[in-house]
């Protein structure tokens, strides 16, 4: 049934916008969209072909009913395309700001089959489509160019004023050495330390380090 694909597609874009991680991108679901939107309006030309491009909706009221309900599914499986691409895309740019390489997070091949999302490679998948991967390339190079005319300001840091000036933290992955105003800290995994929160907020945001209570 028409519209059945548009509203599922809805509802990936309402539970995406409840997670923390961008889930897998339906490529599946979409393309059956469009085809859909394809196949109505082959349907609205096959309707209109005999009348020449002289129809006359009050003479031919079934016909310009069947036209009014093509055109209404093509309009709402559009919205739903366009809702499902702009909640991903807000989401792209959020993990932007926040500093999250969406492009090193990969997932495995079974939970993209689970998702629908079946892209033909095996082995680990990004959860992003080929156009969204270019985005997200550059929307993060835009934002990088952006925020070197401002070097003294962190433009992605948080808005709230920190509680501690110092915090604990535990290294979950090897992050090398990072150079702080206090000197050089090395991250090694399973690691504690005792850092200025302003120099690891990047880190914690991003998976190397988890901060202790």
């Amino acid at each position: 049934m028409y519209g059945e694909l548009g509203n599922k597609l809805v509802q990936h874009a309402k539970r995406t916008q409840a997670l923390s991680h961008l889930p897998p991108y339906q490529t599946e679901m979409v393309r059956g969209v469009t085809r859909e939107v394809r196949d109505l309006d082959r349907d609205v030309a096959r309707l209109l072909t005999p009348f020449e491009g002289t129809f006359n909706p009050s003479t031919d009221p079934a016909v310009a009913c069947a036209l009014l309900v093509d055109h209404l599914c093509m309009r709402r499986n559009k919205r739903c395309l366009l809702a499902y691409h702009r909640v991903r895309t807000e989401k792209l740019e959020e993990m932007c700001w926040t500093g999250v390489d969406v492009l090193e997070q990969l997932i495995p091949e079974a939970s993209t089959k689970d998702s629908g999302n079946t892209s033909g490679s095996s082995g680990n998948h990004s959860s992003l489509s080929p156009d969204e991967e270019e985005y997200f390339r550059q929307y993060s190079d835009m934002l990088a160019a952006y925020k070197g005319q401002w070097t003294d300001v962190d433009l992605t840091g948080t808005l709230e004023p920190p509680r501690d000036l110092f915090i604990d933290v535990r290294v979950l992955k090897d992050a090398g050495e990072i150079q702080t105003e206090y000197g050089v800290i090395n991250l090694t995994k399973n690691s504690q330390l005792y850092v200025r929160q302003g120099d690891v907020e990047r880190l914690i945001a991003q998976g190397f380090l988890e901060r202790l209570t």
